[in-house]
Parts: C-alpha cells; structure tokens; sequence
C-alpha cells in the first residue's frame, strides 16, 4: 500500500473511531439521534452518517457535540482526557491535528490541560473553492473567538459583514453569530482562540 492509501486508510479508522465514541457517548447519556442533530445543526441522517464514520467532522460539529455530553473536546477526538492543571507545553508540531471537511486543518494547542475554559488553535484555511469571491459558508458556536492572522490574507465574514485580514491583523467576535473564513492569495495560517460562552454579571 503507498502513502496516499496508507493515509485514506487512517483517516477512515480516524472517522470510525470517533464515530464510536460518539454513539458510546450518546447511548450512555439516554440521548436521540434527534436531540443531536439539533444539537450539532445536522439533520438525522447526517447525524447518523458521522457515527458510522462516513462523513467527516467539522469542528463545530465537534465542539457541540462535546459540549452536549459535557466532556472535552479532546476525549471525544482521541478516547483519552486530559490531566494537567497547572500548566501544558505543547511543543512545535506536537498539538492535536483536527482535519475538517473543505480542507481546514486545525491543531490544538491546550488537548492536554484539564477544565481548560479556551480551544486555542493554529488553523490553516485553503481559498474558497470558487474562487476569491465565493460565497463563504457560515457556521454558529456559542461563546466568542479571537482569530490573529500569522501568515497570509485572510477573507473573514461575520453575517453582513466582511474584513480582509492579513499578518499582524485580528478580529475578536461573537461567534453565536453566523462566521466564516477563506484564504486569499493561497493557504493562510492564523491562530484562533474559541472561548467558552460567559453568563452576563451585573456589578451589582
């Protein structure tokens, strides 16, 4: 077998695997197929397709889905929970590699710090496939995110609005509102900080 089937290979027993842990995960905590594609902004059988491993994971399907069960985003992606908690070096080129489907890649920087209240992630984006000025999908999380552009132009959207971001440039928002991102000019690598949603206090 050569490296592309070698690779095909392990992302299919990467799909399967995380796949299970969801149905383990779900059948566990007594909750519906339908409970979950609400949940994770799928529809049912969607939902079911990524439990048997036939659909690739975007990290917002990820992150609902964890939240939901109330685990770690890293237990869900590796069967395993983090455990430090004072403090984690991740060094260069050893974070946790979440591919998503359209061709972002994301590499988490804090898997292994337990209760951790921020994903911090270096995010690579490829162009828009249909070009620089192509519709951009929106997606939906609650909390907000701090996205800083490293390398490269970044063509961010944000609903109605829209930024072109490029080194040194970055952009903090609300990211229960509809968002999306493509690269211009080739891939672009940012960092991207997703915060847990915070209760609103009075400073009563």
């Amino acid at each position: 077998m050569g490296d592309d089937g070698r690779a095909a290979a392990g992302e299919r027993e990467r799909l399967a695997a995380i796949g299970e842990r969801l149905r383990g995960m779900r059948d566990a905590l007594g909750v519906g197929v339908a409970e979950m594609a609400r949940c994770t902004g799928t529809t049912g059988e969607e939902y079911e397709e990524h439990e048997a491993g036939r659909r690739d994971f975007s990290f917002t399907f990820l992150y609902k889905a964890a939240e939901r069960f109330g685990i770690d985003l890293t237990e869900l992606l590796t069967g395993e929970s983090p455990h430090l908690t004072a403090y984690a070096v991740v060094r260069r080129g050893e974070g946790l590699p979440i591919r998503r489907r359209a061709g972002f890649s994301y590499l988490g920087l804090a898997h292994r710090f337990r209760g951790r209240t921020a994903e911090p992630f270096v995010v690579t984006a490829p162009g828009a496939a249909g070009g620089p000025e192509a519709e951009i999908p929106l997606s939906r999380h609650e909390g907000q995110e701090f996205d800083y552009v490293l390398e490269g132009r970044l063509r961010f959207r944000l609903e109605g609005h829209e930024e072109v971001l490029g080194p040194g440039d970055s952009v903090y928002y609300d990211s229960g509102r509809g968002h999306g991102m493509c690269a211009l000019d080739g891939d672009c690598t940012f960092l991207a900080v997703v915060m847990e949603k915070r209760e609103d206090r009075s400073d009563a």
